[in-house]
């Protein structure tokens, strides 16, 4: 399931985009303002931004270069603007692409989809010994298998891939539960927790790698020693 950001100063465009997202599996956070959305984008992790360029205190240009500044996740302006030095503008200062309102359901989802087919996912992560294979959806250790529950593989693989990251417990269930779950701190705790243990049993100094960051939450350290495929 994807994560997308939803940015616009108008609450109705908000949910038109969120109601044509949320069937073809994408996860909605919506962000009405650049100051939100700027506080989501630094505390959180998205696939895609779908970002309107006229809002009040900062438009989407000046937001567009703000998010450069932390984080590369695709963006695609959706806009009433239609003039071609504006798609210019947006496209020198970070934007992947630019559609204009009115925009027709499967373009935009077209597009959307095109911009995440050029993201090379991170698909095996190697440490010590230890393969996590997202393509399989495998776990080993020196090439013995270690049985994950996918809630569990999920969590490993989420931090393994942004080393020295901390995830609080709120952003894991939103992430790998989705907003809508009624899951509690003390869940992703527990899957934490028999995750460990697994890992441990056979073998791989986990605690080494795989951090709790007291009243926080979670990550994963000894970034220089990955290597990823």
């Amino acid at each position: 399931m994807n994560k997308a950001l939803l940015v616009d100063d108008e609450k109705r465009m908000l949910d038109l985009l969120a109601l044509y997202l949320k069937p073809h599996h994408y996860t909605c956070r919506k962000a009405q303002g650049a100051n939100e959305a700027l506080g989501y984008v630094e505390n959180e992790i998205f696939d895609i931004v779908l970002l309107d360029i006229m809002m009040p205190d900062m438009d989407g240009w000046e937001l567009c270069r703000e998010i450069r500044k932390i984080s590369d996740v695709p963006i695609i302006m959706v806009t009433a603007r239609d003039q071609k030095d504006d798609v210019v503008r947006g496209l020198k200062l970070g934007a992947d692409d630019y559609i204009t309102k009115p925009f027709n359901e499967d373009e935009l989802l077209a597009r959307i989809e095109a911009l995440l087919r050029r993201q090379k996912p991170v698909n095996h992560i190697k440490i010590n010994g230890l393969l996590w294979d997202g393509e399989r959806y495998e776990l080993f250790f020196q090439k013995r298998p270690i049985k994950l529950t996918p809630k569990e593989f999920m969590i490993l693989g989420h931090l393994m891939k942004h080393p020295n990251q901390v995830f609080t417990r709120e952003q894991l269930i939103e992430l790998i539960w989705g907003f809508d779950s009624d899951t509690e701190g003390r869940t992703v705790d527990s899957h934490v927790r028999n995750m460990r243990e697994k890992i441990k049993q056979i073998g791989f100094p986990i605690d080494e790698y795989f951090k709790t960051v007291w009243g926080v939450g979670y990550k994963w350290g000894n970034e220089s020693q990955f290597d990823r495929q």
